[in-house]
């Protein structure tokens, strides 16, 4: 099998607060695990544009104040990459600052834009798919994803919201069974971990929910990808990121 690709930029080593997301070591901890055995992918500047069509031009103007505005951008730029690659193979977007706590005038929880709404309407708009199936797998609900993409009738947002890591896997195994969609995205945040803050999963079922959603996207011939969330032991976010690719 060919090495997945991983979206990437050497910016994401900087540290652009002083949140848990930003952490310094954070992203090199997943490098260092992922390094000769993906193939690392540049992220390209994409237009204004894909971030205007979800966000507030109050909401752009704050992000530019707060001083993160480029890492943000940058940020949603490797999702909106990923996505469009994910309709030929499966790919992941290794970004920060994570997107799911981003509504389209307001942001909280280490978020700015929403990277996984511009991504997939990004794709909706440009006819590239119809519907698309976002899993949340973070353990903090992602209230900015599903703000932004409940109004359209053809993606659904699933966020697994159980504690208990058997109903856990279980909902995610039912909902890849039945799912009909172009589009399958992981908003892959790794804080539900054993070892991090949520405390439910093994390393080994984010590889389950790597093949669950492998194989629900080959039965609808539709696009798979992922990319960071949450995630905040540095000891076991770049095992549990290989685990799921």
């Amino acid at each position: 099998a060919m090495p997945i690709k991983v979206f990437f930029h050497d910016d994401f080593y900087n540290v652009y607060t002083s949140d848990p997301a930003a952490e310094s070591g954070r992203m090199e901890a997943v490098v260092k695990e992922l390094e000769g055995k993906v193939e690392w992918m540049p992220i390209a500047p994409i237009a204004i544009e894909k971030v205007e069509m979800v966000h507030s031009r109050e909401q752009i103007e704050r992000v530019k104040r707060q001083g993160v505005y480029d890492i943000a951008f940058l940020s949603a730029g490797g999702a909106c990459q990923a996505a469009e690659l994910s309709l030929k193979e499966t790919c992941f977007a290794l970004i920060r600052p994570p997107g799911h706590h981003a509504s389209s005038n307001n942001a909280w929880g280490f978020c700015y834009f929403s990277n996984m709404a511009i991504a997939v309407k990004s794709l909706i708009d440009r006819n590239l798919i119809k519907s698309a199936y976002v899993l949340d797998i973070d353990m903090h609900f992602g209230d900015g994803t599903d703000n932004i993409l409940k109004s359209d009738d053809n993606v659904i947002v699933h966020n697994i919201e159980t504690e208990d890591r058997i109903e856990y896997m279980k909902e995610i195994e039912d909902a890849m069974s039945k799912c009909q969609t172009d589009l399958i995205a992981i908003s892959a945040g790794f804080d539900n971990h054993v070892d991090d803050w949520g405390g439910v999963l093994e390393t080994e079922d984010y590889e389950r929910i790597g093949h669950l959603t492998s194989v629900a996207a080959k039965r609808c011939n539709a696009g798979l990808f992922g990319i960071l969330e949450g995630g905040y032991n540095h000891d076991v976010l770049g095992r549990n990121t290989l685990a799921l690719l």
